[in-house]
């Protein structure tokens, strides 16, 4: 009887073990590397994130009619600064948290210009959450697509801080401006 117990125990945990990797590797072939992401930016251009290899990247959504648009002149400077030091600013215009961003891409374009001279990176609209999130944030706020943590975007000008290796390293609060200590600090280490 003790035998057959140990064989019966064996087999339990080999099943175990077997159904444990398994699973392991479908979710490491299920996981979303950054760089393999895609979108458009406002012009329309495809926009490859393989391009991003060895940057550091702040990834922000954004809003022409929200009390924090003014935070386009600290990223912007953030970025005149930083921009040949491998570092690089995407933003996300998104229209998701009360009617904020209504605009078309050449609106939201020709306002970001003349209103705070932006030059980098702007990409299309997009969901930023719900059912219909684009891709981008399903790798920012899902720890299954991310592998480090779950997040919900609280507001617009929510930052997301992804290290030269393609990794998420920090979520930074909408409130935090551009030239906070926390996030020149990331930048210069």
């Amino acid at each position: 009887m003790k035998i057959v117990l140990f064989v019966v125990l064996a087999l339990v945990l080999i099943s175990f073990q077997y159904y444990s990797k398994k699973k392991q590797q479908t979710e490491v072939q299920n996981k979303i590397s950054f760089y393999d992401l895609k979108t458009n930016t406002l012009q329309g251009d495809a926009f490859d994130f393989s391009t991003l290899k060895g940057k550091k990247v702040l990834i922000v959504n954004t809003a022409s009619k929200c009390g924090l648009t003014p935070q386009y002149e600290g990223l912007q400077e953030l970025y005149e600064k930083y921009k040949n030091k491998n570092f690089v600013i995407l933003g996300f215009p998104s229209n998701d948290f009360l009617f904020q961003e209504p605009g078309n891409s050449t609106e939201i374009a020709s306002f970001c210009k003349l209103n705070y001279g932006v030059s980098f990176p702007m990409m299309e609209k997009i969901k930023v959450k719900g059912r219909n999130k684009h891709v981008v944030y399903q790798f920012l706020t899902e720890k299954k697509n991310n592998g480090i943590k779950d997040s919900k975007v609280k507001w617009n000008f929510q930052k997301y801080l992804i290290n030269e290796q393609g990794v998420l390293e920090k979520v930074i609060s909408p409130k935090t401006k551009p030239n906070a200590e926390e996030i020149i600090n990331w930048i210069e280490k």
